[in-house]
């Protein structure tokens, strides 16, 4: 079988070389929408996306992330633009529904021509009182986990080499 979503599926690489230019309004917007029709446990919704555009915003973020993983290297790989995703800390479906947001998002991305890398580590960052002032000024709701993000934008560069896939990856029974 072959359509338009499979081929997605397997062309979209996960990208960390990005041209300094921002995403176009209508881009940012198509990406974004697509991670609000991602499945969710009992339908509820219950993820938050935030897209960051302002420098200063970046720069702390940047700043947060390194900070988490130990480097003073750009974790977001100087994307223009930086996608979070959170979920109530309660929800028993919070990380697997925030990871169904940005798997969307990510093959919304390379659908219209967007590169996009996952990124780690939110969940460490926003557990920070640092964190937490962040999200308020974002205008969140209290008690959220950062779940991952990404760094969005227009590849400058894309891998030469794709894996193969291992051997045996599924079982088949009947």
């Amino acid at each position: 079988m072959n359509n338009e979503v499979l081929k997605a599926i397997k062309e979209r690489r996960s990208i960390r070389r990005f041209k300094p230019e921002q995403v176009t309004d209508e881009e940012l917007q198509t990406v974004l929408e697509a991670g609000t029709w991602a499945a969710t446990g009992h339908g509820t919704q219950a993820p938050w996306i935030v897209a960051v555009q302002n420098e200063q915003q970046k720069e702390q973020l940047i700043r947060m992330n390194a900070t988490v993983m130990g480097v003073t290297s750009n974790p977001y790989y100087d994307a223009p633009t930086i996608v979070l995703v959170f979920a109530p800390l309660d929800n028993v479906n919070n990380f697997r529904d925030g990871s169904l947001v940005l798997g969307n998002m990510m093959l919304a991305a390379h659908s219209i021509g967007l590169a996009s890398c996952w990124i780690n580590r939110e969940d460490s960052m926003f557990a920070t009182d640092e964190g937490k002032e962040l999200m308020k000024t974002w205008n969140l709701p209290d008690g959220l986990v950062g779940i991952g993000a990404l760094a969005l934008g227009y590849a400058s560069s894309h891998p030469n080499t794709v894996k193969p896939r291992k051997e045996n990856y599924y079982r088949i029974i009947k």
